[in-house]
């Protein structure tokens, strides 16, 4: 398994063990959003602020990844739907690990979405996709919520149970989201063997932000996978290099927001 400690040591940062990852794969679900029109600048800005990694599908590396600011992992998405279908949290497959072991990627993520029609069919597609991983070496992060019918998305009992089907699954990132109490979540990541990451949401304010980051690494979280709360900012790297001290440094969202912003 050399091969995956060698790709996660560009994802997870040696000295805390935390992570801030960018998803960037918003335009294939959204189509032409605000943030996501220059792909080079704004790979740019998030890498100069100090993010461990972004997440792209196939077709965007070639359009923006590496070619300016500092270096940066790659987690390349397999999943994907479009907001235009009836059902967005039907994902379909699009890319392989094997595609993305050719495109550099450090990792691949897919999209798991429990208690939804076509549940089965993703939970399929992640085994064999885990299998995959295995055979090349990649890491796998598993992004997993709690989405259905009278499901409540922010159910400690639900998001516990996204875990652990995810670590059962042979994930070594997961990616869900906060219950929003740090009590509840710590329950969570305290009985998961491997990294679990929140994920950002829809967008809210700087300290509002940075304030949720930090409550969910009291709990025990690994990191953030930030999207439109990252790119849409109106100064990206700025506030990514706040996001970075409050994940690994754990200082206050205010003091980083002043030292940041």
């Amino acid at each position: 398994m050399i091969g995956k400690a060698i790709r996660l040591e560009r994802i997870m940062n040696r000295n805390t063990g935390r992570t801030v990852i960018i998803p960037m794969d918003h335009g294939f679900t959204l189509g032409q959003i605000e943030g996501l029109s220059d792909m080079p600048k704004i790979i740019g800005e998030i890498s100069d602020g100090g993010a461990s990694a972004i997440v792209l599908h196939k077709g965007m590396v070639k359009a923006g990844h590496r070619k300016h600011g500092g270096d940066i992992g790659l987690i390349v998405h397999l999943s994907a739907s479009t907001s235009l279908n009836p059902d967005p949290n039907d994902k379909v497959i699009v890319c392989t690990v094997e595609e993305a072991v050719a495109l550099g990627a450090d990792a691949v993520s897919i999209h798991i979405n429990l208690g939804a029609p076509q549940e089965s069919k993703m939970i399929e597609e992640a085994g064999r996709i885990s299998k995959d991983c295995t055979k090349w070496g990649m890491p796998l992060l598993v992004m997993i919520y709690p989405r259905g019918e009278g499901i409540n998305p922010q159910s400690p009992v639900a998001i516990g149970h996204c875990v652990r089907v995810a670590e059962e699954i042979g994930a070594d990132i997961i990616k869900t989201s906060y219950t929003g109490d740090p009590d509840s979540f710590k329950k969570i990541t305290a009985a998961c063997s491997v990294p679990v990451i929140v994920a950002g949401g829809e967008k809210a304010g700087d300290l509002e932000t940075l304030k949720s980051v930090k409550d969910a690494i009291s709990a025990g979280c690994a990191g953030v996978a930030l999207g439109r709360n990252a790119f849409q900012r109106e100064n990206p790297k700025d506030f990514i290099r706040a996001l970075c001290s409050v994940v690994h440094e754990k200082t206050k969202p205010e003091d980083a927001l002043k030292g940041c912003i």
